[in-house]
């Protein structure tokens, strides 16, 4: 076995599990706010720029990052592009909240590391001064005890009603960097509530980021959620490494309860302590706080992609596909992708959330699907579908392979419009330029690969009495998908 580092290492626990409903239509179940460059700041997703803006702090590991299993390909490219190889990467087979997430990772760090620091973090946040919130955590990390859980409490910039709130025994400092006893937990109040508390200074913003050594939770949790602690041993112990993933045992999972660390451990504890922090943050809830904290022009407008706007204040606009025109508006969220198109009240843009509930309800894919679906490979994008026939574009990563399959009731036409295709119908292989194509019989054994160093783009025709992706038999697979 491994032997274990004794040093006192932070491990970053990074949650990367979320929907991000209530950005959509840009953010979808398929590919969350979490990995999209969300703002024009720089060319990293959210989750990038967790990591990046912790990775130089003295004595920090590599993280160990938790998501859903469909999402796993999408962390382990975007962890690959800032050159980070994650001491773990676990695969929820579905989303049981906080405590259960947390509990696995603490379990999974002790297997590594001797008693480490976790520093608990949401793969979702915006930071705006990323000096101060190193100060912060470094401030932490040295207040920390053997008994201690630090809660990093925000202090409120207005009354909002989409945070939990955190009550200290006394006011929080800004020159005074040490942790406050927590009094109590408040749930997302009404407006009114929340326009009493942000007038006292003993309250913070629930930011959902943590600092506490692992067998400090570990003990937590097995006072108060002795089930879940039980539960998560056994399933990392039928748990399987999958490429450089750790796919957990369903049956074992999903009998811990659905449950937060806040309300499993942090509401019944009496070693919870908050500790203040002044750094710009914003978890990007809702669209409305994304204008926020936006760059924006002389009229209060945040603009992205082919846009043109006149006599149109204090609104955002964001355009993946076609041109917007705004004329004459205020105060309006519009957001065109190319499947759907959002137009809302700035105000009550958190209510993007029960939209997608509704599409859900009612069958629309577009709740939770985008056109363009992301594959470790690259990616496809459904220009086209009727009944019988389907036109998709297909982006090729140098030196990628698809699986080698075959299909049961559709055949494929292929055209390179970008790059070089090495192609495997059956025995026979071809390798193909520009503008040239090659024909996929119904039932044919075939592959596509790009040996080359830049994309391969072709357009795939299919035709054939059903087009559903679960139509596909692999034979092959660099990445375990059989």
């Amino acid at each position: 076995m491994k032997e274990k580092i004794s040093k006192k290492f932070i491990v970053p626990v990074i949650l990367a599990g979320g929907k991000g409903s209530r950005l959509w239509p840009v953010s979808r179940k398929s590919f969350p706010k979490q990995f999209i460059e969300v703002l024009d700041d720089d060319n990293f997703s959210l989750l990038q720029k967790t990591y990046k803006r912790i990775e130089e702090l003295e004595n920090i590991t590599k993280p160990i990052i938790i998501c859903n299993e469909e999402h796993r390909f999408i962390v382990g490219d975007q962890m690959e592009k800032i050159n980070i190889k994650p001491l773990s990467i676990i695969l929820e087979p579905e989303g049981r909240n906080t405590a259960p997430a947390i509990t696995i990772a603490a379990l999974k760090a002790l297997e590594q590391i001797d008693d480490p620091i976790l520093l608990i973090l949401s793969a979702d946040h915006q930071i705006e001064d990323i000096n101060n919130f190193q100060i912060a955590i470094k401030n932490s990390v040295n207040s920390i005890t053997s008994e201690s859980i630090c809660i990093f409490g925000v202090v409120p910039t207005f009354p909002a009603t989409g945070y939990g709130y955190i009550e200290s025994l006394k006011k929080l400092d800004k020159n005074d960097p040490s942790p406050i006893k927590v009094n109590k937990f408040i749930e997302k109040p009404n407006l009114e509530t929340a326009r009493k508390l942000i007038k006292d200074k003993k309250y913070s913003w629930n930011s959902g980021m943590f600092v506490f050594k692992a067998n400090t939770i570990l003990n937590e949790i097995s006072t108060f959620t002795p089930d879940i602690l039980e539960n998560c041993k056994e399933c990392l112990k039928e748990s399987n490494k999958d490429l450089d993933f750790h796919r957990l045992n369903k049956e074992k999972f999903l009998k811990c309860q659905d449950i937060s660390i806040d309300v499993a451990v942090l509401e019944k504890t009496e070693n919870a302590f908050v500790f203040p922090l002044f750094c710009g943050w914003d978890d990007i809830g809702s669209w409305e706080s994304l204008w926020k904290i936006a760059k924006k022009d002389i009229n209060g407008n945040s603009v992205k992609g082919e846009v043109i706007v006149k006599d149109t204040t204090n609104s955002l606009f964001r355009s993946e596909d076609r041109l917007i025109v705004g004329l004459g508006l205020k105060d309006l969220i519009i957001i065109e992708t190319k499947d759907a198109v959002l137009v809302a009240d700035k105000n009550i843009s958190q209510d993007v959330k029960e939209i997608v509930s509704f599409l859900n309800e009612n069958g629309y894919k577009e709740g939770e699907q985008h056109k363009k679906v992301y594959r470790p490979w690259g990616n496809y994008l459904s220009i086209e579908e009727k009944q019988n026939w389907q036109i998709k574009k297909i982006e090729v990563n140098p030196g990628a392979s698809l699986s080698l399959q075959k299909h049961f009731h559709r055949s494929e036409h292929w055209v390179v419009v970008e790059g070089n295709a090495k192609v495997q119908v059956e025995n026979e292989i071809k390798m193909l330029g520009k503008n040239e194509s090659i024909y996929i019989p119904l039932g044919s054994k075939h592959r596509l690969s790009n040996n080359s160093n830049s994309i391969l783009i072709i357009i795939e025709i299919q035709s054939g009495d059903y087009l559903g992706e679960d139509d596909i038999v692999r034979f092959e697979d660099n990445y375990g998908r059989y």
